[in-house]
């Protein structure tokens, strides 16, 4: 039973056939003859309790794990990722001896590593939250999890799928902007997995295809109604873009430029989540982003054949 959707019985000692008397014990109260029936007075709506009146959170941010399940997925996301990747390691390193910079190179020219890796990590995670949340708690997962109608009201923000995309193109063009005005470091671990065409290609790919849905999922609508209901809906967004944007760190180099245009980012995308209560709106404009992003990386480079400044 969702403790959110619980109302309170209806309160048996007052029948409704019986008369309402005052609480100063004064006269029953009046009644008024209309034929055979009676009016009898009602108890004013002021006097039912707020919490009868109302839910305490909104649809969206009714949610069944708490900060004790959170943490566990956190641990279990760190330990499954060096698993994977230890054991992808061992699997696909040369049996030749090579140094942790040479290692590095040949892991990132195999395709089955890099993007491999990501994809059974994604994997493991969905299944974590498939087992906690729905098959052990028994909630539909992709609800629970926030994906929904698009429920905008009227004159705030659209109900068509097509506008979030095209504004996440727009976003995606605008962070183009102010990137190529930014003075970056060279050999950021982006640019280094870009050398290599066919890991390069997979990427983009998995960055349309998969990152989105994954990445909605997870901070859009695992990790924002956890901090909304703990701070507020404002600070959730802030926080959970913030988180968003540290996600990425590691792959920018942890260039501060780039991972606060990124927080920037996830805040529109959690802003409009929490506007529309549904994770398929920021999904959209997450789709769109990365859509712009990967199809001008490849034909600028003319499909990962010709980077730049060589």
């Amino acid at each position: 039973m969702n403790p959110f959707d619980e109302t309170p019985p209806p309160d048996e000692s007052h029948p409704a056939s019986a008369e309402t008397k005052p609480a100063d014990g004064g006269p029953a109260a009046a009644e008024a003859p209309v034929g055979d029936a009676t009016l009898q007075t009602v108890e004013p709506l002021a006097q039912i309790p707020a919490a009868v009146q109302r839910p305490p959170f909104p649809e969206d941010l009714q949610i069944t794990w708490s900060w004790p399940h959170f943490i566990i997925f956190i641990l279990f996301g760190f330990i499954s990722l060096i698993v994977i990747q230890t054991g992808l390691a061992a699997h696909y390193a040369p049996s030749k001896h090579l140094g942790s910079k040479e290692l590095e190179e040949y892991l990132l020219s195999n395709p089955k590593f890099t993007i491999g890796s990501m994809v059974i990590w994604y994997a493991v995670l969905f299944f974590f939250l498939y087992v906690t949340l729905s098959i052990l708690r028994g909630h539909p997962f992709w609800k629970i999890l926030g994906w929904r109608k698009i429920q905008a009201r009227p004159g705030e923000l659209p109900r068509n799928p097509v506008v979030y995309f095209l504004a996440g193109c727009g976003l995606s063009l605008a962070v183009a902007i102010a990137s190529s005005r930014m003075k970056t470091p060279e050999n950021v671990p982006m640019e280094e997995l870009f050398k290599h065409r066919e890991t390069a290609l997979l990427f983009m790919a998995m960055a349309v295809l998969m990152a989105p849905l994954v990445e909605e999922t997870l901070f859009r609508g695992y990790l924002y109604p956890l901090l909304a209901r703990s701070f507020g809906v404002a600070p959730g967004i802030v926080l959970t873009g913030m988180a968003f944007g540290a996600m990425h760190g590691a792959q920018l180099g942890w260039t501060w430029s780039l991972v606060g245009i990124l927080m920037v980012v996830g805040i529109v995308f959690t802003f409009v989540r929490a506007r529309t209560g549904s994770v398929l709106a920021s999904y959209l404009m997450h789709l769109g982003y990365n859509s712009l992003i990967s199809f001008f990386a490849i034909v600028g480079t003319h499909g990962f054949t010709k980077l730049p400044g060589q």
